[in-house]
């Protein structure tokens, strides 16, 4: 053990002799991890505020214009609208923490590390996922606080779409009703590209017995990447265990624009170390800090399935 009177350099701690309590390779882990697990997040708005200070984010929304005819020798006609404005609070922290005793670090295999980071990134990106699809309560004229709301829909006995009512959902997922809910997302004149279509399991499991969902053209014999299956009618299809539940035995599944919702990130994974010494142990944290908020309430539709 090097030392020495000070300020004998030999002595002192440094990186280099401290580089086993620098948390570089945690953190390199963990945002592998949580990238790998993210299912809707990747596919919504999303604005950066790191380094930025305030806990609120105000984002223009502005109503479009409309084309006016120009009468000969009559001026031009002058629009001017109150124009909207999203704000999105940044209130939701979320850490994950390990207390790591010398001995089980001395002892255990690399592995262990090579979990905690991974279920770190899991936990935290399933947390952000939830935060995302819950605001499918807030969707065409819901306040946030049910799923019954104008942007809510079941299956019909007859396949087709009917206003979604609590109370259970027995019919199975069909062609016909994603076929109308596309249609109610073109008839909102939303954008044709960066839509995506997240179902849950069971939803999976039933189009896999439909024929043209599971042909090439569906497909396109790509892997599966970040709960990506395939590509319909030119919609992305992600499948994500964490579609919200509704109600007992009923998932939420979601067709979204890319500025149906926004998430807005103050403060992106961050991995720490901190020896305690009273533990004999080192405390493992990592957290992040983050908004949401639907910034298109009419770019979205919900479809309640049985799950």
């Amino acid at each position: 053990m090097p030392a020495g009177a000070y300020p004998q350099a030999n002595a002192i701690v440094d990186n280099t002799s401290a580089a086993s309590f620098i948390p570089k390779l945690w953190s390199d882990e963990i945002r592998a991890a949580y990238e790998k697990s993210l299912v809707i997040a990747p596919k919504v708005k999303k604005l950066s505020m790191t380094g930025k200070k305030g806990d609120t984010v105000n984002i223009p929304a502005p109503i479009r214009g409309v084309a006016a005819e120009k009468a000969e020798n009559i001026a031009v006609t002058i629009q001017n609208n109150v124009e909207g404005n999203v704000a999105v609070a940044i209130d939701k922290h979320y850490e994950y923490s390990r207390m790591i005793e010398d001995i089980t670090e001395t002892q255990a295999l690399s592995s262990l590390r090579q979990f905690y980071t991974s279920d770190a990134g899991y936990a935290l990106a399933r947390q952000i996922d939830t935060d995302i699809m819950d605001l499918g309560k807030s969707l065409g004229d819901g306040d946030g606080s049910s799923w019954v709301n104008s942007a809510s829909f079941q299956v019909a006995s007859g396949g087709g779409l009917e206003a979604y009512a609590a109370g259970g959902v027995d019919t199975a997922f069909t062609d016909e009703a994603f076929r109308a809910l596309i249609q109610k997302m073109d008839d909102a004149d939303v954008p044709m590209d960066d839509r995506c279509f997240v179902i849950p399991p069971s939803v999976r499991n039933s189009i896999m017995g439909l024929e043209r969902y599971v042909s090439s053209d569906f497909t396109g014999g790509q892997t599966v990447q970040n709960g990506l299956i395939g590509n319909l009618y030119g919609i992305d299809v992600m499948v994500s265990t964490n579609v919200a539940t509704p109600e007992t035995g009923v998932r939420a599944a979601q067709l979204i624009h890319k500025d149906t919702y926004i998430l807005a990130e103050q403060q992106g994974i961050r991995s720490q170390t901190q020896y305690k010494q009273e533990f004999l142990a080192n405390l493992y944290t990592a957290d992040t800090l983050y908004g949401v908020k639907t910034f298109r309430p009419d770019a979205g539709f919900v479809l309640n399935v049985a799950g």
